[in-house]
């Protein structure tokens, strides 16, 4: 998974320490690698007081019913905007297609997006980056939403596991400029999947 460097290019800053060894906790291998993720000095967004007392991140139990094959639109002829975050920043995007969906007996739909700076190479020229809110946030879920990342399907039909959605790294520290998630990618459901609220 190259969710570390993905991570990196979402969210911007400077922060360095050193390294420390502790196990590494998980239900499912994206648990593992993205607790390994935050255990290492060198690529975990938390705050030092924070990283030396990290034992695992906070998931929901993974749950089958939230790995759903969504319907893929894509949508040609979209002007690239800026996407607005949590700083200044203002990174360019387009969006780049449609998924509808079911879950829970209900059929939503969402956009999905394409950060251009990723164009330029060539490991994430077919990267789409998938934000969105639910009805967890705020209380079981991080307030400004979560993302999933995915790749360009082949065909008109794509999987979304909600069980890999992970909290921007401005959950974690404020120093990172992290995109806020547009309002149209609300989804008026509780989707208790993935990554829970950081307890501080």
């Amino acid at each position: 998974m190259k969710t570390s460097f993905l991570l990196f290019l979402l969210c911007i800053t400077t922060l360095s320490c050193a390294q420390d060894k502790q196990p590494i906790t998980g239900e499912t291998e994206f648990q593992k690698e993205l607790n390994a993720h935050y255990k290492d000095a060198t690529t975990s967004p938390l705050k030092d007081k924070d990283r030396k007392t990290f034992k695992g991140l906070d998931f929901f139990k993974f749950d089958s019913a939230y790995v759903v094959q969504a319907t893929f639109k894509r949508t040609p002829n979209e002007t690239v905007f800026k996407m607005k975050t949590t700083t200044d920043r203002l990174p360019e995007y387009v969006k780049y297609g449609e998924i509808t969906f079911q879950l829970k007996g209900e059929q939503y739909a969402l956009n999905v997006y394409q950060n251009q700076a990723l164009l330029a190479d060539k490991d994430y020229e077919d990267y789409l980056f998938l934000p969105f809110l639910d009805d967890t946030n705020g209380e079981e879920s991080y307030g400004g939403g979560r993302y999933i990342d995915l790749r360009i399907p082949e065909g008109e039909t794509i999987v979304i596991d909600f069980n890999t959605a992970y909290n921007p790294y401005c959950a974690y520290n404020a120093k990172y400029s992290c995109p806020i998630v547009p309002r149209e990618n609300y989804i008026p459901i509780a989707v208790r999947a993935g990554v829970k609220a950081f307890e501080k």
